[in-house]
Protein backbone atom coordinates (compact mmCIF):
# COMPACT_ATOMS: atom_id res chain seq x y z
CA UNK A 1 0.00 0.00 0.00
CA UNK A 2 1.28 3.46 -0.96
CA UNK A 3 0.24 6.78 0.54
CA UNK A 4 -0.90 9.22 -2.12
CA UNK A 5 -2.18 12.79 -2.07
CA UNK A 6 -4.24 14.19 -4.94
CA UNK A 7 -4.42 17.98 -5.21
CA UNK A 8 -7.70 18.93 -6.88
CA UNK A 9 -10.75 16.65 -6.67
CA UNK A 10 -12.56 17.71 -9.80
CA UNK A 11 -13.13 15.27 -12.63
CA UNK A 12 -9.57 14.01 -13.14
CA UNK A 13 -8.46 14.20 -9.52
CA UNK A 14 -11.50 12.46 -8.07
CA UNK A 15 -11.42 9.61 -10.58
CA UNK A 16 -7.65 9.19 -10.22
CA UNK A 17 -7.68 9.25 -6.43
CA UNK A 18 -10.68 6.96 -6.12
CA UNK A 19 -9.26 4.38 -8.51
CA UNK A 20 -5.86 4.34 -6.79
CA UNK A 21 -7.70 3.81 -3.49
CA UNK A 22 -9.64 0.95 -5.06
CA UNK A 23 -6.29 -0.64 -5.94
CA UNK A 24 -5.49 -0.79 -2.22
CA UNK A 25 -3.61 2.47 -1.65
CA UNK A 26 -4.36 5.10 0.98
CA UNK A 27 -5.41 8.27 -0.85
CA UNK A 28 -6.19 11.70 0.54
CA UNK A 29 -7.85 14.19 -1.79
CA UNK A 30 -7.34 17.90 -1.24
CA UNK A 31 -9.32 20.81 -2.61
CA UNK A 32 -9.49 24.46 -1.53
CA UNK A 33 -13.25 24.42 -2.21
CA UNK A 34 -14.58 23.82 1.29
CA UNK A 35 -18.13 23.03 0.17
CA UNK A 36 -16.86 20.41 -2.28
CA UNK A 37 -14.80 18.70 0.43
CA UNK A 38 -17.71 18.82 2.89
CA UNK A 39 -19.97 17.19 0.32
CA UNK A 40 -17.41 14.50 -0.54
CA UNK A 41 -17.02 13.60 3.12
CA UNK A 42 -20.77 13.01 3.10
CA UNK A 43 -20.58 10.99 -0.12
CA UNK A 44 -21.96 13.72 -2.40
CA UNK A 45 -19.99 13.90 -5.66
CA UNK A 46 -19.36 17.13 -7.61
CA UNK A 47 -19.69 15.33 -10.96
CA UNK A 48 -21.78 12.63 -12.60
CA UNK A 49 -19.73 9.68 -13.82
CA UNK A 50 -21.19 6.17 -14.19
CA UNK A 51 -19.95 3.84 -11.44
CA UNK A 52 -17.96 6.47 -9.54
CA UNK A 53 -20.41 6.96 -6.65
CA UNK A 54 -20.26 3.28 -5.70
CA UNK A 55 -16.44 3.17 -5.74
CA UNK A 56 -16.15 6.40 -3.73
CA UNK A 57 -18.55 5.08 -1.09
CA UNK A 58 -16.76 1.73 -0.90
CA UNK A 59 -13.33 3.26 -0.38
CA UNK A 60 -14.52 5.88 2.12
CA UNK A 61 -16.09 3.06 4.13
CA UNK A 62 -12.86 1.04 3.93
CA UNK A 63 -10.85 4.03 5.17
CA UNK A 64 -8.68 4.13 2.06
CA UNK A 65 -10.13 7.40 0.71
CA UNK A 66 -10.31 10.62 2.73
CA UNK A 67 -10.66 14.31 1.91
CA UNK A 68 -9.31 17.56 3.33
CA UNK A 69 -8.75 21.25 2.65
CA UNK A 70 -5.44 21.24 4.55
CA UNK A 71 -2.11 20.86 2.75
CA UNK A 72 -0.48 19.96 6.07
CA UNK A 73 -2.88 17.06 6.51
CA UNK A 74 -2.71 16.01 2.86
CA UNK A 75 1.09 15.90 2.67
CA UNK A 76 1.66 14.21 6.01
CA UNK A 77 3.75 11.07 5.45
CA UNK A 78 2.82 10.67 1.75
CA UNK A 79 5.17 9.42 -0.96
CA UNK A 80 3.39 10.70 -4.07
CA UNK A 81 1.50 13.92 -4.78
CA UNK A 82 -0.63 14.20 -7.91
CA UNK A 83 -1.43 17.71 -9.15
CA UNK A 84 -4.84 17.41 -10.83
CA UNK A 85 -6.12 20.98 -10.79
CA UNK A 86 -7.89 22.72 -13.64
CA UNK A 87 -5.99 24.29 -16.52
CA UNK A 88 -8.72 26.30 -18.28
CA UNK A 89 -8.24 28.11 -21.54
CA UNK A 90 -6.72 31.58 -21.18
CA UNK A 91 -7.84 34.57 -23.25
CA UNK A 92 -5.07 34.11 -25.82
CA UNK A 93 -5.70 30.37 -26.25
CA UNK A 94 -2.87 29.28 -23.96
CA UNK A 95 -3.57 27.17 -20.86
CA UNK A 96 -4.15 29.11 -17.65
CA UNK A 97 -1.71 27.69 -15.09
CA UNK A 98 -2.65 29.79 -12.07
CA UNK A 99 -4.01 26.75 -10.20
CA UNK A 100 -0.94 24.67 -11.01
CA UNK A 101 1.28 27.48 -9.70
CA UNK A 102 -0.78 27.78 -6.50
CA UNK A 103 -0.60 24.03 -5.90
CA UNK A 104 3.17 23.91 -6.53
CA UNK A 105 3.78 26.81 -4.15
CA UNK A 106 1.69 25.27 -1.37
CA UNK A 107 3.40 21.90 -1.81
CA UNK A 108 6.78 23.63 -1.55
CA UNK A 109 5.81 25.50 1.62
CA UNK A 110 4.25 22.46 3.30
CA UNK A 111 6.39 19.44 2.39
CA UNK A 112 8.66 18.19 5.14
CA UNK A 113 10.05 15.04 3.51
CA UNK A 114 11.10 13.95 -0.01
CA UNK A 115 8.22 13.70 -2.52
CA UNK A 116 7.52 12.56 -6.03
CA UNK A 117 5.28 15.27 -7.51
CA UNK A 118 3.23 14.11 -10.49
CA UNK A 119 1.60 16.47 -12.99
CA UNK A 120 -1.73 14.86 -13.91
CA UNK A 121 -3.29 18.04 -15.28
CA UNK A 122 -2.99 18.73 -18.99
CA UNK A 123 -0.26 21.36 -19.11
CA UNK A 124 1.79 23.06 -21.86
CA UNK A 125 5.11 21.56 -22.87
CA UNK A 126 7.74 22.80 -20.45
CA UNK A 127 5.42 22.98 -17.41
CA UNK A 128 7.25 20.18 -15.59
CA UNK A 129 10.46 22.20 -15.64
CA UNK A 130 8.52 25.29 -14.56
CA UNK A 131 6.91 23.44 -11.61
CA UNK A 132 10.36 22.22 -10.53
CA UNK A 133 11.64 25.81 -10.54
CA UNK A 134 8.66 27.07 -8.54
CA UNK A 135 9.06 24.40 -5.86
CA UNK A 136 12.80 24.88 -5.64
CA UNK A 137 12.45 28.67 -5.32
CA UNK A 138 9.54 28.53 -2.85
CA UNK A 139 10.82 25.90 -0.39
CA UNK A 140 11.72 27.42 3.00
CA UNK A 141 14.50 24.83 3.17
CA UNK A 142 15.87 22.49 0.53
CA UNK A 143 14.08 19.12 0.58
CA UNK A 144 14.65 16.61 -2.27
CA UNK A 145 11.80 16.14 -4.74
CA UNK A 146 11.23 14.93 -8.28
CA UNK A 147 8.64 15.99 -10.87
CA UNK A 148 7.04 13.41 -13.15
CA UNK A 149 4.57 14.04 -15.96
CA UNK A 150 1.76 11.47 -16.12
CA UNK A 151 -0.92 12.85 -18.46
CA UNK A 152 -4.46 11.54 -18.10
CA UNK A 153 -6.38 9.87 -20.92
CA UNK A 154 -9.81 9.59 -19.28
CA UNK A 155 -12.98 9.88 -21.31
CA UNK A 156 -15.98 11.32 -19.51
CA UNK A 157 -18.66 8.67 -19.30
CA UNK A 158 -16.16 5.79 -19.25
CA UNK A 159 -13.47 7.15 -16.93
CA UNK A 160 -13.43 4.22 -14.49
CA UNK A 161 -12.87 1.69 -17.28
CA UNK A 162 -10.28 3.97 -18.89
CA UNK A 163 -8.30 4.21 -15.65
CA UNK A 164 -8.49 0.53 -14.79
CA UNK A 165 -7.87 -0.68 -18.36
CA UNK A 166 -5.63 1.93 -19.99
CA UNK A 167 -4.21 1.58 -23.48
CA UNK A 168 -0.93 2.86 -22.04
CA UNK A 169 0.57 4.86 -19.19
CA UNK A 170 2.86 7.72 -20.21
CA UNK A 171 5.51 8.94 -17.75
CA UNK A 172 8.12 11.63 -18.25
CA UNK A 173 10.87 12.84 -15.94
CA UNK A 174 14.50 13.88 -15.75
CA UNK A 175 14.73 11.48 -12.77
CA UNK A 176 14.50 7.91 -14.06
CA UNK A 177 14.24 6.45 -10.55
CA UNK A 178 11.22 8.66 -9.77
CA UNK A 179 9.55 7.69 -13.06
CA UNK A 180 10.09 4.03 -12.24
CA UNK A 181 8.51 4.51 -8.81
CA UNK A 182 5.43 6.03 -10.45
CA UNK A 183 5.46 3.18 -12.97
CA UNK A 184 5.32 0.75 -10.06
CA UNK A 185 2.11 2.45 -8.88
CA UNK A 186 0.56 1.61 -12.25
CA UNK A 187 1.78 -1.99 -12.53
CA UNK A 188 -1.52 -3.49 -11.25
CA UNK A 189 -3.20 -2.06 -14.36
CA UNK A 190 -1.09 -4.39 -16.54
CA UNK A 191 -0.80 -1.92 -19.44
CA UNK A 192 2.21 -0.78 -21.48
CA UNK A 193 4.22 1.93 -19.73
CA UNK A 194 6.09 4.53 -21.77
CA UNK A 195 8.90 6.27 -19.88
CA UNK A 196 10.41 9.32 -21.56
CA UNK A 197 11.52 12.86 -20.73
CA UNK A 198 9.23 15.52 -19.25
CA UNK A 199 8.60 17.56 -22.38
CA UNK A 200 7.96 14.55 -24.59
CA UNK A 201 5.40 13.16 -22.14
CA UNK A 202 3.61 16.50 -22.07
CA UNK A 203 3.62 16.62 -25.86
CA UNK A 204 2.21 13.09 -26.16
CA UNK A 205 -0.97 14.27 -24.43
CA UNK A 206 -1.48 17.25 -26.74
CA UNK A 207 -0.59 15.33 -29.88
CA UNK A 208 -3.00 12.52 -28.95
CA UNK A 209 -5.95 14.83 -28.35
CA UNK A 210 -5.19 16.89 -31.45
CA UNK A 211 -5.09 13.77 -33.61
CA UNK A 212 -8.44 12.52 -32.27
CA UNK A 213 -9.97 15.96 -32.83
CA UNK A 214 -8.59 15.85 -36.37
CA UNK A 215 -10.36 12.53 -37.02
CA UNK A 216 -13.64 14.08 -35.88
CA UNK A 217 -13.27 17.14 -38.09
CA UNK A 218 -12.17 14.99 -41.01
CA UNK A 219 -15.24 12.76 -40.91
CA UNK A 220 -17.43 15.86 -40.62
CA UNK A 221 -15.85 17.24 -43.79
CA UNK A 222 -16.57 13.89 -45.44
CA UNK A 223 -20.17 14.13 -44.18
CA UNK A 224 -20.62 17.44 -45.99
CA UNK A 225 -19.35 15.88 -49.20
CA UNK A 226 -21.53 12.78 -48.71
CA UNK A 227 -24.60 14.92 -48.27
CA UNK A 228 -24.01 16.73 -51.55
CA UNK A 229 -23.15 13.56 -53.52
CA UNK A 230 -25.81 11.17 -52.20
CA UNK A 231 -23.53 8.92 -50.13
CA UNK A 232 -24.09 7.78 -46.54
CA UNK A 233 -21.36 8.89 -44.13
CA UNK A 234 -22.22 6.15 -41.63
CA UNK A 235 -21.44 3.47 -44.17
CA UNK A 236 -18.39 5.38 -45.34
CA UNK A 237 -17.10 5.56 -41.75
CA UNK A 238 -17.80 1.86 -41.21
CA UNK A 239 -15.94 0.94 -44.37
CA UNK A 240 -13.00 3.12 -43.40
CA UNK A 241 -12.94 1.85 -39.83
CA UNK A 242 -12.28 -1.75 -40.79
CA UNK A 243 -8.86 -0.67 -42.03
CA UNK A 244 -6.52 -1.22 -39.04
CA UNK A 245 -4.45 1.77 -40.15
CA UNK A 246 -7.50 3.99 -39.59
CA UNK A 247 -9.68 2.34 -36.94
CA UNK A 248 -13.34 2.98 -36.22
CA UNK A 249 -13.03 5.24 -33.17
CA UNK A 250 -13.79 8.97 -33.49
CA UNK A 251 -15.33 8.59 -36.94
CA UNK A 252 -18.86 9.58 -35.93
CA UNK A 253 -20.06 12.50 -38.02
CA UNK A 254 -22.22 15.02 -36.22
CA UNK A 255 -21.85 18.18 -34.18
CA UNK A 256 -18.11 17.89 -33.66
CA UNK A 257 -16.13 17.74 -30.46
CA UNK A 258 -16.81 19.62 -27.23
CA UNK A 259 -16.15 19.20 -23.53
CA UNK A 260 -13.26 20.33 -21.39
CA UNK A 261 -10.35 18.71 -23.25
CA UNK A 262 -10.35 18.72 -27.05
CA UNK A 263 -11.32 22.39 -27.60
CA UNK A 264 -8.80 23.86 -25.19
CA UNK A 265 -6.04 21.35 -25.95
CA UNK A 266 -6.16 21.93 -29.71
CA UNK A 267 -6.15 25.70 -29.14
CA UNK A 268 -3.27 25.41 -26.67
CA UNK A 269 -1.19 23.32 -29.09
CA UNK A 270 -1.90 25.85 -31.85
CA UNK A 271 -0.82 28.62 -29.47
CA UNK A 272 2.41 26.79 -28.58
CA UNK A 273 3.17 26.21 -32.25
CA UNK A 274 2.63 29.85 -33.21
CA UNK A 275 4.54 31.14 -30.20
CA UNK A 276 7.56 29.11 -31.29
CA UNK A 277 7.43 30.11 -34.94
CA UNK A 278 5.61 27.11 -36.37
CA UNK A 279 2.56 27.21 -38.62
CA UNK A 280 -0.22 24.87 -37.51
CA UNK A 281 -2.34 24.81 -40.66
CA UNK A 282 -3.97 21.46 -39.90
CA UNK A 283 -4.93 22.47 -36.35
CA UNK A 284 -6.50 25.71 -37.57
CA UNK A 285 -8.58 23.78 -40.13
CA UNK A 286 -9.64 21.28 -37.45
CA UNK A 287 -10.93 24.11 -35.24
CA UNK A 288 -12.63 25.89 -38.14
CA UNK A 289 -14.48 22.77 -39.25
CA UNK A 290 -15.57 22.08 -35.67
CA UNK A 291 -16.95 25.58 -35.15
CA UNK A 292 -19.03 25.26 -38.32
CA UNK A 293 -20.86 22.16 -37.05
CA UNK A 294 -22.93 24.09 -34.55
CA UNK A 295 -24.04 26.58 -37.17
CA UNK A 296 -24.96 23.72 -39.50
CA UNK A 297 -27.86 22.46 -37.37
CA UNK A 298 -29.39 25.92 -37.08
CA UNK A 299 -29.02 26.40 -40.84
CA UNK A 300 -30.89 23.14 -41.44
CA UNK A 301 -33.69 24.25 -39.11
CA UNK A 302 -33.98 27.63 -40.84
CA UNK A 303 -33.96 26.00 -44.27
CA UNK A 304 -36.86 23.74 -43.31
CA UNK A 305 -38.93 26.05 -41.12
CA UNK A 306 -38.18 29.42 -42.67
CA UNK A 307 -38.00 32.30 -40.19
CA UNK A 308 -37.31 30.85 -36.73
CA UNK A 309 -38.95 33.65 -34.77
CA UNK A 310 -41.89 32.23 -32.84
CA UNK A 311 -41.09 28.62 -33.73
CA UNK A 312 -40.95 26.09 -30.88
CA UNK A 313 -37.83 23.97 -31.09
CA UNK A 314 -36.90 21.08 -28.83
CA UNK A 315 -33.31 20.21 -27.97
CA UNK A 316 -32.96 16.50 -27.21
CA UNK A 317 -29.74 16.14 -25.21
CA UNK A 318 -27.85 19.05 -23.68
CA UNK A 319 -24.52 17.74 -22.34
CA UNK A 320 -21.52 17.65 -24.65
CA UNK A 321 -21.65 13.82 -24.77
CA UNK A 322 -23.73 11.06 -23.15
CA UNK A 323 -23.06 9.60 -19.69
CA UNK A 324 -21.84 12.88 -18.21
CA UNK A 325 -23.36 16.05 -16.77
CA UNK A 326 -20.56 18.15 -18.27
CA UNK A 327 -21.82 21.20 -20.17
CA UNK A 328 -18.42 22.70 -20.96
CA UNK A 329 -18.34 23.67 -24.64
CA UNK A 330 -21.49 21.61 -25.24
CA UNK A 331 -22.73 22.05 -28.83
CA UNK A 332 -26.34 22.14 -27.62
CA UNK A 333 -25.72 25.32 -25.65
CA UNK A 334 -24.17 27.15 -28.60
CA UNK A 335 -27.08 26.00 -30.75
CA UNK A 336 -29.56 27.18 -28.10
CA UNK A 337 -28.03 30.65 -27.99
CA UNK A 338 -28.19 30.92 -31.80
CA UNK A 339 -31.84 29.87 -31.85
CA UNK A 340 -32.77 32.27 -29.06
CA UNK A 341 -31.05 35.12 -30.88
CA UNK A 342 -33.36 34.45 -33.84
CA UNK A 343 -36.47 34.53 -31.68
CA UNK A 344 -37.21 30.82 -31.32
CA UNK A 345 -38.85 29.40 -28.20
CA UNK A 346 -36.86 26.50 -26.79
CA UNK A 347 -37.64 23.33 -24.89
CA UNK A 348 -34.93 21.00 -23.62
CA UNK A 349 -34.46 17.57 -22.13
CA UNK A 350 -31.39 15.72 -20.87
CA UNK A 351 -31.16 12.78 -18.44
CA UNK A 352 -28.65 14.52 -16.12
CA UNK A 353 -27.70 17.90 -17.57
CA UNK A 354 -30.84 19.98 -17.01
CA UNK A 355 -29.98 21.50 -13.59
CA UNK A 356 -26.81 23.05 -14.98
CA UNK A 357 -28.56 24.35 -18.10
CA UNK A 358 -31.29 25.98 -16.00
CA UNK A 359 -28.61 28.11 -14.39
CA UNK A 360 -26.80 28.90 -17.64
CA UNK A 361 -29.70 29.43 -20.08
CA UNK A 362 -32.90 29.88 -18.05
CA UNK A 363 -34.90 30.71 -21.19
CA UNK A 364 -35.01 27.00 -22.10
CA UNK A 365 -38.19 25.34 -20.84
CA UNK A 366 -37.19 21.97 -19.40
CA UNK A 367 -39.27 18.90 -20.20
CA UNK A 368 -39.93 15.89 -17.97
CA UNK A 369 -39.07 13.31 -20.63
CA UNK A 370 -38.54 13.02 -24.41
CA UNK A 371 -42.27 12.74 -25.11
CA UNK A 372 -43.01 15.89 -23.12
CA UNK A 373 -40.17 17.58 -25.00
CA UNK A 374 -41.55 17.06 -28.50
CA UNK A 375 -45.11 18.12 -27.67
CA UNK A 376 -46.19 21.01 -29.95
CA UNK A 377 -42.65 21.47 -31.33
CA UNK A 378 -42.08 22.72 -34.86
CA UNK A 379 -38.76 20.85 -34.91
CA UNK A 380 -36.63 18.67 -32.67
CA UNK A 381 -32.84 18.82 -32.81
CA UNK A 382 -30.89 15.78 -31.56
CA UNK A 383 -27.80 17.18 -29.84
CA UNK A 384 -26.56 14.33 -27.60
CA UNK A 385 -26.74 10.60 -28.33
CA UNK A 386 -28.02 9.32 -24.99
CA UNK A 387 -29.06 5.67 -25.23
CA UNK A 388 -32.57 6.38 -23.99
CA UNK A 389 -33.24 8.38 -27.17
CA UNK A 390 -32.44 5.53 -29.56
CA UNK A 391 -35.55 3.40 -29.12
CA UNK A 392 -38.34 5.87 -28.48
CA UNK A 393 -41.88 5.24 -29.73
CA UNK A 394 -41.62 7.06 -33.06
CA UNK A 395 -45.35 7.07 -33.71
CA UNK A 396 -45.95 8.68 -30.33
CA UNK A 397 -43.35 11.33 -31.17
CA UNK A 398 -44.67 12.19 -34.62
CA UNK A 399 -48.30 12.72 -33.53
CA UNK A 400 -47.22 14.96 -30.63
CA UNK A 401 -45.29 17.43 -32.79
CA UNK A 402 -46.79 20.49 -34.45
CA UNK A 403 -44.51 19.89 -37.44
CA UNK A 404 -42.75 16.50 -37.62
CA UNK A 405 -39.29 17.89 -38.36
CA UNK A 406 -36.33 16.04 -36.81
CA UNK A 407 -32.79 17.29 -37.39
CA UNK A 408 -30.52 14.57 -36.11
CA UNK A 409 -27.12 16.03 -35.23
CA UNK A 410 -25.87 12.66 -33.99
CA UNK A 411 -27.28 10.29 -36.65
CA UNK A 412 -28.94 8.04 -34.08
CA UNK A 413 -31.97 7.29 -36.27
CA UNK A 414 -32.36 5.49 -39.58
CA UNK A 415 -33.53 7.84 -42.37
CA UNK A 416 -35.79 5.27 -44.05
CA UNK A 417 -37.53 4.35 -40.79
CA UNK A 418 -38.02 7.98 -39.82
CA UNK A 419 -39.47 8.88 -43.23
CA UNK A 420 -41.79 5.86 -43.07
CA UNK A 421 -43.21 7.15 -39.77
CA UNK A 422 -44.01 10.51 -41.35
CA UNK A 423 -41.08 12.60 -40.14
CA UNK A 424 -39.33 15.16 -42.27
CA UNK A 425 -35.93 13.83 -41.25
CA UNK A 426 -32.50 15.39 -41.74
CA UNK A 427 -29.35 13.67 -40.56
CA UNK A 428 -25.70 14.56 -41.07
CA UNK A 429 -24.23 13.26 -44.33
CA UNK A 430 -26.91 10.60 -44.59
CA UNK A 431 -27.10 10.35 -48.35
CA UNK A 432 -29.77 12.64 -49.70
CA UNK A 433 -30.11 12.20 -53.45
CA UNK A 434 -30.49 15.24 -55.73
CA UNK A 435 -34.28 14.88 -55.78
CA UNK A 436 -34.45 15.02 -51.98
CA UNK A 437 -35.29 11.37 -51.37
CA UNK A 438 -33.28 9.37 -48.84
CA UNK A 439 -31.02 6.51 -49.87
CA UNK A 440 -31.43 2.97 -48.55
CA UNK A 441 -30.90 1.94 -44.94
CA UNK A 442 -27.42 1.89 -43.47
CA UNK A 443 -25.52 -1.40 -43.35
CA UNK A 444 -23.45 0.13 -40.55
CA UNK A 445 -26.37 0.05 -38.14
Amino acid sequence: MKKIAVIGVGYVGLVTGTCFADLGNHVIGLDINEERIKNLKNGVLPIYEPGLQEIVNRNISAGRLTFTTSYTEALNDVEFVFIAVGTPEAVDGDADLQYVRAAAEEIARTMDSPLVIINKSTVPVGTGDWVSDIIRETQPESIPFSVVSCPEFLREGSAIADFMNPARTVLGSTDLEAAERVAHLHLPLRAPIVITDLRTAEMIKYASNAFLATKISFINEIANICESLGADVKEVAAGMGYDPRIGSHFLEAGLGYGGSCFPKDVKALDYMANKNGNQSRVLKAVMEVNDERRVMLVDKARSELGELKGKVIGLMGLTFKPNTDDLRDAPALDIARQLLSEGAALKGYDPVGMPGVKNEIPEIQMAENPYDLVKDCDAVLICTEWNEFKHLDLQRLVVAMRQPVVIDGRNIYDPVQMTAHGFRYFGVGRGYLPGGEVMGGSLAE
